[in-house]
């Protein structure tokens, strides 16, 4: 995957090693001295970073630390994502005659508190449209290389790409229409979650006729963490066999076929799952 003309968004919440909180920006602008005192002391941040926001794209670092996280390159890559994301729906949207705001992207290790409840890296990447951020433990990309098969940067880019299609459907009211406390292969949970996957198709689609993003085997990748996912599979490896009544997400079948679907001309207004009545 070709990154190099991806811009890196600004609208990140770094809360890796345990800083950070609902609110606040990585840049700790507009906190008052005592507050930044208080922090530091806490936290073992350098007040400095606080009081002169240094760069807002830049994870904060504690002192004491050895040296950077290895998980910093996934940072930044997820970063230019989220980046390439809100240069792809900002106009997409607008041409819809709806009004685009970016989504914040919240980094943590392990749990952290969250508009919809505390939120926990063993439940994987997530969109809560309460404070309407997407979430995500960075290890995540770890498990997608080892435990689901789908190595990659565009695997890793799907997976974002598809929590912020759940983003765009908060934006254009989807949530608001259709809940997703039902269960079943024909519920209007496997339909948003289907929504969000042509979405995803969407933005690839923009990102390489913008950024020329897509390199040979990129789709194929996005296409293994697609499959990798579907409710199917995950639970035919857990349980040896499938129960479609209890389907979330969708099937391995059908979450390629509605990823393609979005990236085949990259027409937002080919992904409503809502009306089709074939999944």
């Amino acid at each position: 995957m070709r990154l190099d003309d991806l811009r890196p968004s600004d609208n990140v919440d770094d809360r890796r090693g345990g800083f950070g909180g609902p609110g606040m920006a990585i840049g700790g602008g507009g906190l008052g001295l005592v507050a930044v005192v208080v922090i530091s002391l806490l936290f073992g941040v350098d007040p400095s970073r606080l009081l002169n926001g240094g760069d807002p794209g830049a994870p904060l670092q504690r002192t004491g630390e050895s040296g950077p996280r290895a998980d910093n390159p996934s940072f930044q890559f997820a970063r230019r994502v989220i980046g390439s994301a809100e240069d792809v729906w900002q106009p997409l949207l607008r041409a819809n005659g709806r009004v685009f705001a970016p989504a914040t992207l919240t980094v943590y290790d392990y749990e952290t508190p969250t508009g919809c409840g505390e939120g926990q890296s063993a439940a994987g990447p997530f969109y809560c449209p309460t404070d309407r951020r997407i979430y995500l433990d960075l290890s995540f990309f770890n498990e997608l290389a080892e435990r689901f098969g789908a190595p990659g940067e565009f695997a890793q880019a799907y997976v974002i790409a598809h929590e912020y299609g759940h983003h765009i459907q908060n934006l254009t009211g989807v949530f608001e229409e259709h809940d997703d406390r039902g269960t079943g292969a024909d519920s209007d949970s496997v339909r948003r979650e289907l929504q969000a996957d042509c979405y995803a198709g969407v933005w690839a689609y923009h990102a390489n006729a913008q950024f020329r993003i897509l390199q040979d085997g990129d789709v194929e990748s996005g296409l293994r963490a697609a499959s990798a996912v579907g409710d199917d599979t995950l639970q035919k490896e857990t349980r040896g066999y499938a129960v479609p009544d209890s389907f979330t997400h969708g099937s391995s079948e059908q979450r390629v076929r509605w990823f393609k679907r979005g990236l085949a001309d990259g027409d937002m207004n080919q992904c409503d799952t809502f009306s089709a009545d074939a999944l």
